[in-house]
């Protein structure tokens, strides 16, 4: 019980990556607030039957919004211990075929909606000079890339960039920033993504995927889960600024044609 009386947030944590962490920190202990915009939000927390989650439908967009939000979690509860800035978007489209209200959704989301929520938290956490911020990065963008991830992949390597700076300026307030970096987890950005690329045969875009990655296949988001808890937790107590890459391999291989 390695969160036991830690009360934690989780950006997107309806579906996908965001659900693994959320079954994983209620499975250590955590008292869990999810914020999503989604409509899969309601059932997500009927199907964990669990009186440690509650969730906020909003989008990281409004500002003002997700400020309100923090302030009734603090009434609530009156503390934030640990913020996982999961929430993210990815769409395939080419460079010069990507108008602006495209790239505009990816940075909307995956970086200002970081930002805004870490802003409208982080005052409490150096109140209470504690705190766990775990920022979903990727292998995209500052590692690898494919064709129609420009703006994705622009959004990962900036929140990586996020993650180091922040660090450095609440080293001295006992908060702890890093950030996770997946290659491929089986969830539903991934089967979109699978979508994009083959929409009459999405399934042999994913055993693609995994015929690449050395360990043979996708990661689960309950793995995932595991690495975001161990961050979120004491254990993580002398690790700050980090990308912690987790990927099955797949960033390994030089090449596909050489080896003995």
């Amino acid at each position: 019980m390695k969160l036991s009386g830690k009360v934690a947030i989780v950006t997107g944590g309806a579906m996908g990556n965001g659900l693994g962490i959320v079954k994983t920190f209620l499975r250590y202990g955590a008292r869990v607030i999810v914020i999503d915009y989604s409509n899969k939000l309601t059932e997500s927390l009927k199907s964990q039957d669990n009186p440690m989650l509650i969730g906020y439908q909003a989008d990281l967009r409004e500002k003002e919004v997700i400020e309100a939000i923090i302030k009734d979690i603090i009434d609530k509860f009156g503390k934030i211990d640990i913020l996982v800035n999961n929430a993210g978007i990815a769409k395939l489209e080419r460079f010069l075929d990507m108008d602006d209200v495209v790239r505009d959704t990816h940075f909307d989301i995956n970086i200002k909606g970081t930002w805004n929520i870490t802003k409208a938290v982080l005052p409490f956490m150096i109140k209470n000079k504690y705190g766990k911020i775990v920022n979903l990065s990727s292998v995209t963008g500052p590692m690898v890339a494919d064709t129609g991830e420009v703006a994705y992949a622009t959004t990962k390597a900036a929140l990586l960039g996020f993650t180091k700076s922040l660090a450095m300026e609440v080293v001295n307030d006992n908060i702890n920033v890093n950030a996770i970096m997946p290659g491929y987890i089986l969830t539903p950005m991934v089967e979109g993504i699978a979508l994009d690329t083959d929409k009459s045969n999405p399934n042999s875009v994913i055993d693609g995927i995994a015929a690449g990655i050395p360990m043979g296949r996708l990661g689960t988001i309950e793995e995932l889960g595991e690495l975001a808890a161990f961050l979120a937790s004491d254990e993580s107590s002398y690790i700050t600024g980090q990308g912690i890459v987790i990927d099955g391999g797949s960033t390994l291989p030089e090449t596909k044609s050489v080896g003995v």
